[in-house]
């Protein structure tokens, strides 16, 4: 097993913002997170997260948070650290 750690930005619709996703995500896949950042507004939410586990499950992990209707788009670390 390859570990893989990814910083990522999810950004969330009004849609999406509803649903418990990050508590899902600890439920349904083998990874940890750490939250750097986070802002929310009734419109948008978009949150700053680190994600480290298996390469494979964080891939599957990934790929679920978008078909739950999270943009995923990977972050600088001096933009989390700074």
């Amino acid at each position: 097993m390859a570990a893989e750690k990814q910083r990522l930005w999810l950004s969330f619709s009004t849609e999406a913002q509803r649903k418990p996703l990050i508590c899902q995500l600890a439920q349904n896949f083998e990874v940890l997170f750490t939250i750097h950042n986070a802002s929310v507004t009734k419109e948008m939410g978009i949150i700053a997260l680190e994600v480290e586990g298996d390469r494979e499950v964080v891939k599957k992990a990934i790929i679920w948070l978008k078909e739950n209707g999270v943009q995923v788009d990977p972050v600088e670390i001096q933009i989390i650290e700074g």
